[in-house]
């Protein structure tokens, strides 16, 4: 017997994701809306009226769920398996990353912008980011039905007035909180560091936040998805990550593994692009940036195109992470420059593979190069002080910085 699941995008009805008797999946989009629409669910799965089988809709949809151990432990607690993105998105589908949300057939939909919200006062809010670590996501709780990809445990909530809210229903969520990993070091202070120094390079990325609640630190982000409209009712953006783009499944997002590469996401932006030419400078500094705080992890599940209009842009950069600082962490780079896996084998030659082979293009590598290197470090300082005034404080923003220092004086010979 199959099992249907409707799928909407912007509130508007898009077509059906079906699952046969096998557990195969198949995607179809609703005729009317390929007449009456520009907007696809993502590059791999172009407006058509024939039906999508086999991984280009697996790869999409599964990119919707949690990775790797949070989908494990999601999983788990629903009592379904980790490898059924169907049964998953069933559950927890009404509120994904960017516009798209699923629901059972002929599932009655709950009135948008209802506030359907409930406000957390520090006890209820320490509460639930106890039970986050045994249910992921919140996941079986009435009403309640968020998917957020990434591998670690992170929760969509609402802000009203300064106060976080549990969001039910079709309401869109603004936030995202990210509590300390338990078995990273200061995981919170690591990322809202990166994601601060990102900002003051000219790194485009989300406003942040970092709070404690009776000693435990979480970090408090915007979602780059949302955006309010001139009534103040918060309107979801669509958005698909570099993987769901290309059609590489979630479970290979490392290159060495078969995911995408450099070249294949400075050619996505290249042809699909609303902006070619300046989204592929902000990769080129994103990509020197990941390099020089030692993020490791920056994988094509960490790129996104963000879809404003018909013509996708650039994401705002998330998930920044300065992953060298672990010692248990892998210093394999998640992307090759210029064929190197190894961060200190990477040479200018390798940088210059990057850019096209003209005079013009190396030097303005080399001035970018030049520029964030000396940036990293120069903001570096100011930011540990600025926080320290704060009293926000940590070993590890010195760590990042001796990562950083080291890095760029690679660069800054290499340039000489």
């Amino acid at each position: 017997m199959r099992a249907i699941l409707d799928v909407f995008l912007h509130e508007k009805y898009v077509g059906e994701l079906i699952q046969d008797d096998s557990g195969a999946l198949t995607f179809e989009y609703d005729k009317s809306y390929v007449s009456e629409n520009e907007r696809a669910l993502s590059l791999s799965l172009p407006l058509r009226e024939k039906s999508y089988q086999g991984n280009s809709v697996k790869t999409f949809f599964s990119g919707l769920l949690p990775d790797d151990i949070a989908r494990h432990r999601l999983a788990r607690y629903l009592g379904l398996s980790e490898n059924n993105p169907f049964a998953l998105l069933e559950s927890i589908g009404g509120e994904c990353a960017g516009a798209v949300s699923l629901y059972p057939k002929n599932y009655s939909l709950p009135k948008a912008f209802s506030d359907e919200v409930e406000i957390l006062d520090d006890h209820k809010l320490k509460e639930i980011l106890d039970l986050l670590r045994k249910r992921p996501l919140l996941a079986g709780d009435d009403g309640i039905r968020l998917s957020l990809a990434g591998a670690q445990d992170k929760l969509a909530v609402g802000l009203y007035d300064e106060k976080i809210a549990i969001v039910k229903g079709t309401t869109p969520t603004t936030h995202i909180i990210k509590p300390m990993i338990s078995d990273i070091r200061d995981s919170v202070h690591n990322e809202f560091f990166c994601m601060n120094l990102a900002n003051l390079v000219g790194i485009e990325v989300p406003k942040s936040k970092i709070y404690i609640l009776d000693d435990s630190f979480y970090f408090l982000v915007e979602r780059y998805d949302r955006i309010s409209d001139k009534n103040k009712n918060v309107i979801r953006l669509h958005q698909e990550d570099f993987c769901q783009a290309l059609g590489i499944l979630p479970e290979i997002k490392y290159e060495r593994e078969g995911g995408p590469s450099i070249s294949q996401c400075q050619d996505i932006l290249l042809n699909n692009s609303a902006n070619p030419a300046i989204d592929q400078i902000k990769l080129l500094r994103l990509t020197i940036f990941n390099y020089l705080i030692g993020n490791s992890d920056a994988h094509g599940k960490n790129f996104s195109l963000l879809y404003k209009n018909i013509k996708p842009n650039f994401a705002p950069a998330y998930d920044l992470l300065s992953t060298a600082v672990y010692s248990e962490a892998s210093t394999r780079m998640a992307m090759k420059i210029g064929g190197k896996y190894r961060p200190d084998q990477v040479l200018l030659r390798h940088w210059s593979s990057l850019v096209p082979d003209t005079k013009l293009a190396r030097s303005n590598l080399a001035n970018i190069l030049k520029e964030l290197a000396n940036d990293c470090i120069e903001n570096a300082h100011i930011l540990i002080e600025d926080l320290g005034k704060e009293n926000i404080k940590s070993e590890i923003f010195g760590d990042i910085l001796s990562i950083i220092q080291k890095r760029a004086e690679l660069i800054c010979r290499q340039l000489k």
